[in-house]
């Protein structure tokens, strides 16, 4: 039994390891390799695939390429873009980041621009798309795919997709019609039909190109770099390295809520348990890739690590050093700041460390159920019985008293003194009122408490 004990305990360190080593791989090797056949390339054409849910992790991952073409001196980009879109606060820093970029860049739709995909397509300088693709359908919608009606959102989404769509001479009518379902263009002559009201406008690649939203037609990454005339480029694709994979999960909002509820429970549970054993481990570990992934997704600094390990701190010196709560308070506060910063969406992170604190208490409640004789608390209590039958004696024990008389020296009502032989006791009736020198009779005796009764003398005929 003891040699399984062990080797669960040693298990959450190897995998620990062995997780730090694949990070450490994930980080430095493949963007360093990626780096090195870029710059012994020369110009080159960076082909860059846009193939998952626009998000944090996309984002990241985007702003990598570009910074690794700009120092490659590349020519040109080409964003191979398949995606049904994502949040819109990372469409439109990818857009931005895009049309401010002094690297040319081609928007080559494989098979699906929607949404945010659609945004990003028309911030890049050309749009070249596959046969069969489609660009548009770039409604505004919620967590679970409803339309947004809010005038605000719908508003500020058409202005961005429009600014965009103007910026590359497009008509900017066509980009607030994939938008807002209540715009209405007259599309006959061109594409053969209209938007009417309540459609949401999408494109397929002859129609896109009709109408001025597409630059021409290809089956493949190679036909869209020979029309642009870099055939006789080396083509460098960059991919996703390890890190930014584990990250991209990792700062998923579910999996981000686990890791603080392991994290949390993880640590309360090892402080009120003695030994550092498999809560600690699991715990920190949980923290750690939680700030990891915010911190390869470009989100988390080192002022959030501070600020979470100082948070810490002031909790475990808030269990041994009385502070009226104001440790606990400041640690409180600098945990959650350094949690909410180290996020994409600090509202979002809100949200979910509170729904880990009231996860984490319910698992802290149960341990502690579970192990009551095992917490730290036991420390602080004293659960022995000092009894008679344990062989302790209290400083003045008044069983020798039992049976014998005396006389009242004063009034017990029901308490007073009495005094048996030379000596004067405090003592109490069972209720009745006694006179003074009255005699009495100690009738029962247990530790200090001494029981008195009247001694009522029969005269016989």
């Amino acid at each position: 039994m003891n040699r399984w004990r062990r080797r669960w305990s040693t298990a959450p360190i190897a995998w620990l390891a062995a997780l730090i080593m694949v990070t450490f791989a994930g980080v430095i090797g493949a963007p360093a390799d990626q780096a090195e056949a870029a710059t012994d390339a020369g110009p080159a054409v960076y082909v860059i695939p846009v193939k998952q849910t626009v998000e944090s992790g996309l984002q990241s991952f985007l702003e990598r390429a570009y910074e690794e073409a700009g120092e490659a001196k590349a020519e040109h980009m080409v964003l191979v873009i398949n995606t049904l879109g994502g949040k819109v606060v990372n469409a439109e820093r990818i857009g931005h980041f895009i049309r401010e970029s002094s690297i040319p860049t081609t928007a080559f739709v494989e098979g699906k621009a929607v949404s945010a995909g659609t945004y990003i397509a028309l911030n890049a300088d050309q749009i070249v798309m596959q046969p069969g693709s489609t660009i548009g359908a770039a409604a505004v919608v919620d967590g679970s795919g409803r339309l947004l009606e809010d005038p605000k959102t719908i508003s500020f989404w058409t202005s961005e997709m429009s600014e965009s769509a103007g910026l590359q001479g497009r008509d900017k009518n066509i980009a607030a019609a994939m938008v807002d379902i209540n715009v209405t263009l007259d599309l006959k002559e061109k594409i053969g039909r209209d938007k009417l009201k309540g459609e949401i406008l999408t494109l397929t690649a002859s129609e896109a190109e009709k109408v001025g939203y597409s630059e021409h037609t290809a089956a493949s990454v190679d036909e869209v770099v020979k029309w642009l005339g870099l055939e006789d480029r080396v083509q460098i694709e960059v991919t996703p390295s390890l890190a930014e994979k584990t990250a991209r999960w990792l700062v998923d909002p579910v999996v981000m809520t686990v890791l603080l509820i392991l994290g949390i429970a993880g640590v309360v549970i090892e402080m009120i348990v003695p030994g550092f054993g498999a809560p600690g481990i699991i715990g920190i570990l949980a923290f750690g890739l939680y700030f990891f992934g915010h911190y390869v997704a470009g989100f988390a600094g080192m002022e959030s690590v501070v600020l979470f390990v100082i948070g810490i701190a002031l909790l475990i010196i808030e269990v041994f050093v009385p502070s009226f709560g104001i440790l606990g308070i400041l640690g409180s506060a600098s945990l959650i700041t350094g949690v909410v910063t180290a996020a994409s969406d600090p509202m979002s992170a809100f949200i979910s460390i509170v729904i880990a604190l009231v996860a984490a208490i319910i698992l802290i409640a149960i341990f502690v159920r579970m192990n009551k004789a095992k917490g730290v608390w036991n420390k602080f209590i004293l659960r022995d019985k000092l009894t008679t039958e344990q062989g302790y004696l209290s400083a003045d024990v008044k069983d020798s008293l039992l049976g014998l008389e005396g006389m009242t020296i004063t009034p017990l009502r029901p308490a007073g003194t009495v005094l048996i032989g030379d000596n004067r006791i405090d003592v109490v009736t069972s209720g009745e009122f006694v006179d003074a020198n009255r005699p009495v009779k100690v009738v029962k005796a247990e530790g200090t408490w001494v029981v008195v009764k009247e001694v009522v003398n029969v005269t016989k005929l």
